[in-house]
C-alpha cells in the first residue's frame, strides 16, 4: 500500500481532545449565523463568498447540512434545514432535477455546466431523514417533488446494470475527470433505493461491486459487463479500494476516499470489505494532516486523466482542492465509519482532530486545507463542516447513525 510522504505537514495538536465540546458549540453558532429564512447558506456572508456564489443555498450542501442539523435536535436548526429543502423543491426543474444552487432573493437557479447529479440524490436522502423526525409531514408535503426527483434519476440509470450514468465533473468533485459510472454517485443511489424501497437495489449493489471492484470472486452474467470488468482487471493494479469511476475504456485509480467511505457506509461494501476500506484508509495516512484527504493518489498533470480545466484558478493541482486536499466535512464521514465499525477510540481521536481542523485560523471552518502542508484554503465559514461535525459527534457520543 502506497503511503504519501507527509514530512513537514502540520501536526495535530496533542490537546485536540479538549476542543471537542468547544467545536460542538462553535458548530451550532456557525450554522445559526449561516441560517436564512430560505435555508442554510453554503458558507458565511462576505464579498469573496458572494463573488464565487458561495453565499447561496446549494443542493448538496443544504442536504448534507440537514443531516447534522437534524442530529443536533435544535428546533431552530431543524426548521432551517426544512426551509432549505423546501426552497430547493420550489426551484426543481420540470424534469425533476434539483439545482446545484439557488439564490431565492434573486430568483436565480444554477444547474452547473454538465449537470449536477448528486444534488438530487442528497436532497432525497435529506427529505427522507428529516421526514422520519416529523411523522411523515414533510414527505407528504413534498411527495410530488420526490416522485419527480426519483423519476429523473431512474432516467439516468443504465437499464441493465442499475447504475447511474453521468457526465464528467458533474458531482461534488466538479473539476475532477470522473464520468460514466461513478462510485460516489452510485453509493448514494443505492442508499436512495434503500430509503425509498425502490426496486433493483440488489442489482445496483451487485453491479457496483462488479465494476468498481472487479478483483472479487464474482463475475457478472451480463456479457458486456463481464467483458468490461475483465478488461479492467487485466490492466489494473488491485488494492483494497473501489475504483473511483468506470467508463468505456478508462477508469479511476486515484482512490476516491469520499466514494469509498460512502460505499462502506451505505452497504455497497459488505462488512468485511468495509473493514478493508477502513484499514486501507488508515494505511494511506489520509487522515493527516487533517481528516481527510479526499484522494489517495492525486492526479498529476502528466497523467492521462489530467484535464486542462483542473488548472482553473490554479486550484486542482495535486494535494489541492478535490485532487487531494483535506476536506473537514468529509472527515465527518470518516468518523461515522469508524464509529459504525465499533472502533470507538479511533473515532473519538479523529473527532478531536476534526475539531482541530475546524479551529484553524481561530475557528475559520475552512472549506479545505492543503493535503500536505495543512495550510487553510478555500472559503471560510463552511456550513457543512459544522453540520458534519455535529453528526460525527452524535455518532461517537450518542451512537446515532444516519445510514
Amino acid at each position: 500500500m502506497e503511503v504519501i510522504d507527509l514530512s513537514g505537514a502540520v501536526a495535530v495538536p496533542p490537546a485536540a481532545a479538549e476542543l471537542i465540546p468547544e467545536a460542538y458549540a462553535r458548530s451550532l453558532d456557525l450554522l445559526r449565523r449561516n441560517s436564512t429564512a430560505d435555508g442554510i447558506l453554503a458558507c458565511s456572508h462576505g464579498e469573496r463568498a458572494a463573488g464565487r456564489h458561495y453565499s447561496s443555498i446549494f443542493g448538496r450542501d443544504a442536504a448534507i447540512c440537514a443531516l447534522g442539523m437534524a442530529a443536533s435536535g435544535q428546533a431552530d436548526l431543524v426548521a432551517t434545514a426544512v426551509a432549505g429543502l423546501r426552497t430547493l423543491a420550489r426551484y426543481q426543474a420540470a424534469n425533476g432535477q434539483i439545482p446545484k444552487y439557488v439564490k431565492p432573493e434573486k430568483g436565480e437557479v444554477d444547474f452547473w455546466y454538465s449537470g449536477c447529479i448528486d444534488a438530487t440524490l442528497w436532497w432525497l436522502i435529506a427529505v427522507h431523514q428529516i421526514d422520519r423526525q416529523r411523522d411523515g409531514e414533510l414527505g407528504r408535503e413534498l411527495a410530488e417533488a420526490v416522485a419527480r426527483a426519483l423519476q429523473w434519476l431512474q432516467c439516468q440509470e443504465h437499464p441493465v446494470w442499475g447504475l447511474l450514468q453521468q457526465n464528467e465533473a458533474s458531482d461534488w468533485a466538479d473539476i475532477m475527470p470522473r464520468s460514466g459510472f461513478v462510485l460516489y454517485s452510485n453509493a448514494l443511489w443505492y442508499w436512495v433505493k434503500r430509503l425509498y424501497r425502490l426496486p433493483g437495489g440488489k442489482l445496483t449493489r451487485d453491479y457496483a461491486n462488479y465494476l468498481f471492484f472487479p478483483f472479487g470472486p464474482s463475475v457478472p452474467e451480463q456479457r458486456r459487463a463481464r467483458l468490461l470488468a475483465h478488461y479492467i482487471r487485466n490492466r489494473c493494479r488491485p488494492t483494497a479500494f473501489y475504483l473511483s469511476f468506470v467508463n468505456f475504456s478508462f477508469w479511476g485509480e486515484e482512490i476516491d476516499i469520499f466514494g469509498n467511505l460512502l460505499a462502506a457506509l451505505t452497504g455497497v461494501a459488505d462488512g468485511s470489505r468495509s473493514v478493508q476500506v477502513a484499514e486501507g484508509i488508515k494505511s494511506l495516512g489520509v487522515a493527516r494532516p487533517w481528516p481527510v484527504r479526499v484522494v489517495g493518489r492525486p492526479i498529476d498533470p502528466d497523467d492521462p486523466l489530467w484535464r486542462l480545466y483542473m488548472q482553473r484558478h490554479r486550484q486542482n493541482y495535486p494535494f489541492q482542492y478535490h485532487n487531494g486536499g483535506c476536506w473537514p466535512f468529509v472527515g465527518g464521514f470518516w468518523v461515522l465509519l469508524l464509529a459504525r465499525l465499533g472502533w470507538k477510540g479511533q473515532a473519538r481521536e479523529e473527532l478531536a482532530n476534526l475539531a482541530a481542523a475546524n479551529q484553524v485560523g481561530d475557528w475559520q471552518f475552512n472549506e479545505w486545507l492543503h493535503g500536505r502542508s495543512g495550510e487553510p484554503l478555500g472559503m471560510p465559514g463552511q456550513s457543512w463542516n459544522a453540520a458534519m461535525y455535529l453528526l460525527a459527534h452524535a455518532a461517537v457520543f450518542e451512537k446515532k447513525q444516519v445510514f
